[in-house]
């Protein structure tokens, strides 16, 4: 692996609630106006599978992505509160760059993936 690669993806599962998708797809919208202010946000986007939505997001490196979670947490602990559960969240990038996201993502329970093997245009 690259030793420059510092990218970091956080990949967020929802299981929206019933009779909720309108108010989701409207919290997506605000999230990704939001985030579209961050210089060190790579992309960010919503996919929709019914009721599951699925964020798509990368970052230049961990204190980039630790920027976006301090950004986003108001309007997520709203999405929160009945209109949707996270059911999973991955967290990839190189070992360098997770120890740095470990403590901080600790209560969102998380599971890391380390990146070994790629490369990076």
């Amino acid at each position: 692996m690259p030793t420059n690669d510092t990218h970091c993806t956080i990949a967020p599962y929802f299981k929206v609630s019933e009779g909720q998708l309108e108010t989701f797809k409207k919290f997506c919208r605000n999230a990704v106006e939001q985030t579209s202010t961050e210089p060190d946000c790579l992309y960010y986007g919503f996919s929709f599978n019914g009721d599951e939505a699925f964020c798509r997001e990368g970052y230049v490196n961990a204190e980039a992505a630790l920027t976006h979670l301090g950004n986003i947490d108001p309007l997520l602990q709203e999405v929160l509160k009945g209109i949707a559960e996270i059911t999973r969240l991955e967290v990839h990038g190189p070992a360098d760059e997770l120890a740095k996201l470990r403590a901080p993502m600790a209560a969102l329970n998380p599971t890391f993936f380390t990146l070994e093997y790629g490369f990076r245009r």
